[in-house]
C-alpha cells in the first residue's frame, strides 16, 4: 500500500478501490472523500473497467466519518464535507458499471452508507455493521436513510439507526445488509470472483440494467438534499459537542437535547 487514503489496483479488468487509512480504521476525511469521489468517475468513465471494488486497508472497511476532523465545522463546512460524499452516492447507485464492496471487520457509520449502495455487498462472517449515528449526536448521512430501507425493510433499517444496534454479519447476511458472505480475510477475493462475473456479462446489457434498477434516483436526491440540511444543524448542537468529545474520551455522552 502507499502513503495515498484511496490507493488503486487493476486486476483483470477489475478496479479495486481500498480505503487506505488503517491507522485511523480507515475513517474517512475530507481529503479520502475527495480522492474516493475522483477516482469512483475515473474509474466509472474507463471503458476498461468492467467492475469496481471498493474494500479498506487493514482488516477494516471503515469506522466512518472522522470523527475528529468535525470540531467546530460551521453548517457550510458540513455542506462541503458531505458534497463529495453525495457526488459519489449518487455515482455509485446510477454508472453503469457494476461496483461491489468487500466488507472486513468493521463497517461503521458512513461506512455502512458506502458498502450498502454497492451493487454487492461481500462481508467476512466475523465482520459487523453498525450505524449508531445518534451516538455522536448526528443523523445518518451518505445516503443510508435511503438504501437501508430498501435493503433490509423499515422496521430492520431502525433497529440500526433508531437503536443503533450493532449487526454481525451472519445477519447482515440474513436481512439482506450483507448480499453474501465470505471466511475471514477472504472478502476480498470473493468480491473479485463477483466481479469477474459481473466483467463476463455485455457492458451495456449491465449499464441498462442498473439504470433501471435506479430509476428511484430521483427520490435519493430528495433525501441527499434533506440530509445535507439536518447534518448541517446537528454540527452545530450541544449534542453533537458532547457526542465528539465522548468519543475522543472513550466514554459514555451525556446528551441533554440541545
Amino acid at each position: 500500500m502507499d502513503d495515498r487514503v484511496v490507493t488503486v489496483t487493476d486486476r483483470d479488468g477489475t478496479r479495486v478501490l481500498t480505503l487506505n487509512r488503517p491507522e485511523a480504521r480507515n475513517a474517512i476525511d475530507v481529503p479520502m472523500r475527495e480522492l474516493l469521489l475522483a477516482e469512483l468517475e475515473s474509474a466509472a468513465a474507463d471503458p476498461a473497467v468492467r467492475a469496481i471494488v471498493l474494500t479498506g486497508a487493514g482488516g477494516t472497511f471503515s469506522a466512518g466519518g472522522d470523527v475528529r476532523s468535525m470540531e467546530g465545522a460551521d453548517p457550510g463546512a458540513v455542506r462541503a464535507r458531505l458534497a463529495p460524499v453525495h457526488r459519489a452516492v449518487r455515482l455509485i447507485a446510477t454508472c453503469g458499471t457494476p461496483v461491489i464492496a468487500a466488507v472486513e471487520g468493521a463497517a461503521a457509520g458512513l461506512g455502512v452508507s458506502l458498502a450498502a449502495v454497492c451493487d454487492h455487498v461481500v462481508a467476512a462472517e466475523d465482520a459487523r455493521f453498525v450505524a449508531a449515528f445518534g451516538k455522536v449526536g448526528l443523523v445518518a448521512d451518505g445516503g443510508l436513510l435511503w438504501t437501508l430501507p430498501q435493503r433490509v425493510g423499515m422496521g430492520r433499517a431502525k433497529e440500526m439507526l433508531v437503536f443503533g444496534r450493532t449487526v454481525p454479519a451472519p445477519r447482515a447476511h440474513e436481512i439482506g445488509l450483507a448480499d453474501s458472505l465470505a471466511p475471514s480475510g477472504a472478502a476480498l477475493e470473493s468480491a473479485l470472483g463477483l466481479a469477474a462475473e459481473a466483467a463476463a456479462l455485455a457492458p451495456l446489457s449491465v449499464a441498462a440494467a442498473k439504470r433501471l434498477l435506479a430509476r428511484a434516483d430521483h427520490s435519493l436526491k430528495r433525501l441527499l438534499e434533506s440530509e445535507r440540511e439536518e447534518q448541517a444543524a446537528l454540527f452545530g448542537t450541544a449534542d453533537f459537542a458532547e457526542g465528539r468529545a465522548a468519543f475522543a474520551e472513550r466514554r459514555a455522552p451525556r446528551f441533554e437535547g440541545r
